[in-house]
């Protein structure tokens, strides 16, 4: 059976949802085809435990790259909450830690203190009002065409910050403003997440990383999707539904052509659909072996590992007097002083997991209760989600995954329990079936279940938002940063050159270009 249609979207997530909304309501005809039995891709909420009323974000779990522009120019219909606390890290094998306190400066200074850091409490905040200057630059600029490096650079207007965070590596910079070994750390993990790298890579993958995780909305701030994920991508699946698109779920692309014919499976049915443009919505290494039938010989490598767990209540705190509320507000951070994360990075290069694992931790239920049933909020319980570092794809495999799942998760229970003061396992919800709570993700899990490459949650590594100077612009697609090198194919997911994260900027920018060509 083969049809004809204008535009077709290979992939449901939240970027191939922008692109169908923005393109459909320019009137298009617009068709996304989609793997899963719901559009959302990793952006989406579901009952993880049996018997428990918790809709958890199990993927994808904050928000900050998401502009206020595709919110508004899409009308979506959604909430997103701003944390108080910015994060608590344990200061190990003490009963010590750092909180930084948003809504109260002196509170955060003597936590400061309290650590022995007093000078780098001076240091913080002209570190980050460096980091928003840029922001306030090149955030707007993620949903225009792209600029060159010396274009932007000249728009920043701030040298110093520009080479500390975009030309030295990262490590250098921190080094040189922060003294201490957990400050340092809760600075570097910014550069961290979903990144394999140490914090002095010539590379500057770190930075790249940093540069995304400071600049969201021209603030830096992780905000909590109220209703989880799954109502983010909900209202872009509405939008793009609402201007017209046709969403296309349980239907498996098993090849593209060059030409623009897609070959799909549908309820056992092979079918054909022929459009004029392609929007690949999926990584490169995906769209690379649909065209080709192989992927690209440069493998690309995740490096994390996800646990949700379902708790009875938060755990006691080693610091008996901070509220575990306040602690597990922001960003709980786990043995990741700077030489931590310097050492896991090494260790795991080695072939060997970290000891201890690094690893950071969300509350969403702290900020957002309404994914919990009313029973489960009046009884306390709460959600934490765990990302932990520095633990590459190179270590999990199709034959070692379901050892290494269970080991990984003890691992990451473990490290969480060096920095409580009573085990996790011990306030850990058990299901309807008597079995604790805990759902891990390894690399190999992502990548079996949601075809991302080596479980990499940024479909590939992360480029600079800008070309370099004398890079071609000649086409639309190239000026939006989502060419590819077949004509009628573009990228429009998070490896485009703006991609990565809960953003939809991906899919805004392949449908401008879209629109641009015309």
């Amino acid at each position: 059976m083969t049809s004809a249609q204008g535009i077709v979207i290979i992939g449901g997530g939240h970027n191939g949802l922008v692109a169908a909304a923005y393109l459909a309501r320019a009137g298009k005809k617009v068709t996304v085809l989609e793997r899963l039995s719901e559009v959302g891709g990793a952006a989406i909420s579901s009952w993880a435990f049996k018997g428990v009323e918790a809709r958890l974000s199990r993927y994808s779990y904050l928000v900050s790259l998401l502009p206020k522009k595709i919110i508004r120019d899409l009308d979506l219909n959604l909430q997103l909450a701003r944390r108080r606390y910015s994060s608590y890290t344990p200061l190990p094998g003490t009963d010590r830690g750092l909180l930084v306190d948003n809504g109260d400066s002196g509170a955060t200074a003597e936590s400061f203190k309290s650590i022995g850091a007093e000078s780098d409490a001076a240091a913080w905040d002209p570190f980050y009002q460096s980091t928003r200057k840029l922001a306030a630059t090149i955030f707007p600029s993620l949903c225009e065409p792209l600029m060159t490096r010396s274009e932007l650079k000249r728009a920043v207007g701030d040298d110093t910050a520009w080479t500390q965070l975009l030309e030295n590596p990262l490590g250098q910079v921190i080094e040189s403003t922060f003294k201490n070994d957990l400050v340092r750390g809760v600075v570097l993990t910014d550069g961290l997440i979903g990144t394999f790298a140490g914090a002095n890579d010539p590379g500057l993958a770190a930075n790249r990383c940093f540069l995304y995780h400071v600049i969201g909305n021209g603030t830096g701030d992780w905000d909590v999707p109220v209703g989880g994920m799954g109502a983010v991508t909900s209202a872009m699946a509405k939008s793009a539904r609402d201007y017209g698109a046709n969403l296309v779920t349980g239907a498996e692309v098993t090849s593209i052509s060059p030409d623009g014919e897609v070959k799909y499976l549908k309820d056992g049915v092979d079918q054909t659909i022929s459009g004029d443009t392609i929007l690949a919505n999926v990584s490169p290494t995906e769209l690379q072996r649909l065209i080709t039938g192989e992927p690209p010989k440069t493998p690309i490598e995740g490096a994390q590992v996800k646990v949700n767990l379902m708790l009875d209540r938060l755990p006691k705190l080693k610091d008996s007097a901070l509220d575990p509320a306040a602690a597990f507000g922001g960003t709980f951070h786990i043995n990741e002083l700077y030489s931590q994360l310097q050492s896991a990075f090494e260790r795991a290069s080695g072939g060997s997991l970290p000891e201890p694992i690094p690893a950071e931790i969300y509350c969403h239920s702290l900020t957002d209760p309404s994914i919990l049933s009313p029973e489960l909020q009046a009884s306390g319980a709460q959600t934490l989600t765990v990302f932990a570092l520095h633990l590459p794809s190179r270590l999990v495999n199709s034959e070692n995954n379901e050892e290494m799942r269970s080991k990984l998760q003890d691992a990451v229970l473990d490290s969480l329990d060096s920095v409580l003061d009573e085990p996790i396992r011990s306030v850990l919800m058990k299901d309807a079936d008597g079995e604790l709570c805990v759902e891990t993700k390894t690399t190999f899990d992502l990548e079996q279940g949601l075809r991302l490459p080596g479980g990499n949650i940024f479909h590939a590594p992360l480029d600079w938002p800008f070309l370099e100077d004398g890079e071609q612009l000649s086409t639309p697609a190239e000026r939006w940063g989502v060419q590819t090198e077949w004509e009628k194919i573009l990228i429009c997911g998070s490896g485009a050159r703006r991609g990565g994260a809960v953003s939809g900027i991906g899919g805004q920018n392949a449908a401008m270009a879209v629109l641009e060509s015309e």
